[in-house]
């Protein structure tokens, strides 16, 4: 629950470190997403508060601005247009560069998803956000991907690990996808090893990321042709 902060007349007006402790901003501690959450901003500590976002200016000075305000200025710093987004966002060749690249700014993608919604992924969220485009879900994305059938053109084990990795896509996000770890868990692992599946099924290392690439495409395949 969301614990409201009133401070009297002679309490201090930016609430407390909510572990009850000192926060001298060079440790670990508060990385679990909720409020207080440390990040950094150009280097510099900063705190989230619920949906509020402090850290000190250029000139010193505290700024404190809705988390959804600061997320947008910090999106546009790099990515001035929604052109400028898609363009940086198809030619990465593992889109979590970006999302690694964005936190560097303060972002915390998870904090906006539980403020919007949980199921919609990193790139609808950084769409909506930045740039007031309708999101999509990941299950809805993958759907999508699954209509236009584009998995005809592998053999049929090839086309069995794709689908089992839109699957994890919708239900996990797109860094899972961009992981070749992920080819040791269920289903994967009764379809053979990760070796067995890159090598065997695939043709090779360079085969198989590039079947990743283009699975990734697909799935954003709607605002490339915007």
């Amino acid at each position: 629950p969301v614990v409201i902060y009133e401070p009297k007349d002679d309490d201090d007006p930016v609430p407390p470190d909510p572990d009850g402790g000192e926060d001298d901003g060079d440790n670990g501690d508060g990385d679990d997403g909720g409020p207080g959450r440390k990040v950094y901003v150009s280097g510099v500590p900063a705190k989230i508060i619920a949906e509020r976002i402090e850290y000190i200016g250029p000139d010193g000075d505290l700024i404190t601005e809705s988390y959804r305000d600061f997320t947008r200025k910090q999106i546009h710093s790099e990515f001035a247009s929604l052109d400028d987004f898609l363009q940086g966002w198809n030619a990465a060749s593992k889109k979590q560069a970006i999302v690694e690249m964005l936190e560097e700014h303060g972002i915390v993608l998870e904090n906006l998803a539980e403020e919007i919604s949980k199921d919609i992924g990193e790139f609808d969220l950084i769409c909506h956000i930045a740039y007031d485009q309708p999101p999509l879900t990941r299950q809805e994305r993958a759907n999508n991907v699954k209509k236009r059938d584009y998995f005809t053109k592998y053999g049929e084990q090839a086309r069995a690990v794709l689908n089992a990795l839109l699957d994890k896509y919708a239900d996990k996000g797109i860094s899972a996808i961009e992981n070749a770890k992920i080819l040791k868990l269920k289903p994967f692992r009764d379809m053979g090893t990760p070796m067995e599946i890159i090598n065997e099924i695939f043709g090779g290392k360079t085969n198989y990321e590039n079947a990743i690439q283009e699975l990734e495409q697909e799935i954003f395949y709607q605002e490339k042709s915007a």
